[in-house]
């Protein structure tokens, strides 16, 4: 099911059409969009009969390519994404070259069923050093038919000489309605108004808006700022909501806490400067417009800056999430004292510890 990408679906429809299909292709964008989905979509479209292909490159769910590819059985199609630690089961956070040696290596061979052989590498940013040059080598000379799908959400740590040899095609984030629509159809149980919420905070990615509905997470977002907008900030509250969301990225994953602080960012920088988005909740731009009022616009961009790095380094540095976290909401509560230079008594302000 893909939803609301019928831009991208043109192209790759276009480019099938041309008889001149680039080899090597970067699909970018925010997670949880579709990369994937119009990569594997792709595949099985060049992988079937041109006649069961419908217009916007689908395959009917009962085809043998459809079935295999679901499957994971379909012998002209490798897929290489970030491995499982087998002690902890938790994805680690680079794919090692052997891995791509051994998907590439089927290119060079004759396709199975007399079509293309293709690759997809899901989350291409995180193929490190050697495991980039070894899938250069590949993109460089391409055997015929060979066709490489690179899905990424930060093409930027893709490495240039792998952008340099795909042809780009970059993702939109989705409407509001195409998310609320995917929330009612995968979360029916969800009460309307919370589905357009979840929609808001998700900003036009699927993937998080699902993640999002599992836990009440509008309530945690209206704990967060609450908290900071107390005069003093609530420390013991924040110290508290940190704890819960340092369980959460512990367990399940980095990204939801992150994303909730860096919501709670942009909406404040948009009612510094009167764009107020929709509430999320009542009397939300009362609370923000306090928020605001405490510190210059410039102030609230470096803190942003600031979460963003901290972010980057949790994410490649594969630092401790519960620290990062307590120090994201300590600089959240230092920025909401007005100057005062008190300490907000969740940690320490100037480092992990």
């Amino acid at each position: 099911e893909l939803r609301g990408q019928d831009a991208a679906v043109a192209v790759l429809r276009t480019a099938l059409a041309s008889r001149r299909l680039p080899h090597g292709w970067l699909l970018t964008g925010p997670p949880g969009i579709g990369k994937a989905t119009l990569a594997f979509r792709f595949a099985r479209a060049l992988l079937a009969d041109p006649e069961a292909r419908d217009p916007d490159l689908g395959v009917d769910p009962e085809h043998p390519v459809f079935r295999q590819v679901a499957g994971g059985s379909h012998p002209d199609l490798k897929v290489i994404e970030p491995p499982r630690d087998a002690k902890t089961g938790k994805v680690k956070s680079e794919i090692p070259v052997d891995m791509v040696r051994a998907a590439t290596a089927s290119l060079n061979t004759t396709a199975a069923l007399g079509g293309h052989r293709i690759v997809v590498i899901d989350g291409a940013e995180n193929l490190n050093r050697n495991a980039a040059n070894a899938l250069l080598k590949s993109l460089e000379e391409p055997p015929p038919g060979a066709i490489l799908l690179l899905v990424s959400h930060h093409p930027g740590r893709v490495a240039p000489t792998l952008r340099s040899r795909c042809a780009k095609l970059a993702l939109g984030r989705l409407a509001d309605a195409e998310v609320e629509a995917a929330l009612a159809q995968h979360a029916p149980d969800l009460p309307p108004e919370q589905q357009g919420a979840l929609a808001q905070l998700a900003r036009g990615s699927i993937g998080r808006a699902l993640e999002l509905a599992g836990d009440d997470w509008v309530t945690l977002y209206r704990r967060l700022a609450t908290c900071l907008a107390s005069m003093p900030p609530d420390r013991l509250g924040l110290h508290a909501l940190a704890s819960e969301l340092a369980r959460y990225a512990d367990a399940r994953s980095f990204a939801a806490p992150l994303w909730l602080v860096q919501e709670l960012l942009s909406r404040l920088t948009g009612a510094a400067v009167c764009r107020h988005a929709p509430a999320l909740f009542e009397g939300e731009p009362e609370v923000l417009g306090r928020l605001a009022a405490g510190r210059p616009l410039d102030r609230w961009g470096s803190l942003w800056e600031k979460v963003a790095r901290l972010a980057t380094a949790v994410d490649g540095l594969n630092l401790d999430r519960r620290q990062a976290l307590l120090h994201m909401l300590t600089l959240l509560a230092l920025a909401s004292e007005e100057d005062r230079g008190a300490g907000s008594g969740l940690g320490d302000p100037d480092g992990f510890g």
